[in-house]
């Protein structure tokens, strides 16, 4: 189910128990990212150091 039809049964949903209709899939999109950006600028990624890494071949499971 893609954004567009979970908004319309969202929509259909709401209408139905008479709530006000959710917002349209992407309106905050812009917003978040931006906040996103800013956090990176404050808080920017640092790298772990001391970390272990599995040894050995990797399993056919992926375990």
């Amino acid at each position: 189910m893609d954004a567009i039809q979970q908004h319309l049964l969202d929509t259909y949903r709401a209408a139905q128990r008479s709530e006000p209709a959710p917002p349209p899939p992407g309106r905050h999109d812009r917003a978040v990212l931006r906040d996103l950006y800013r956090h990176w600028l404050t808080h920017p990624p640092t790298r772990r150091t001391g970390t272990s890494t599995p040894s050995g071949p990797p399993t056919p499971s992926g375990v």
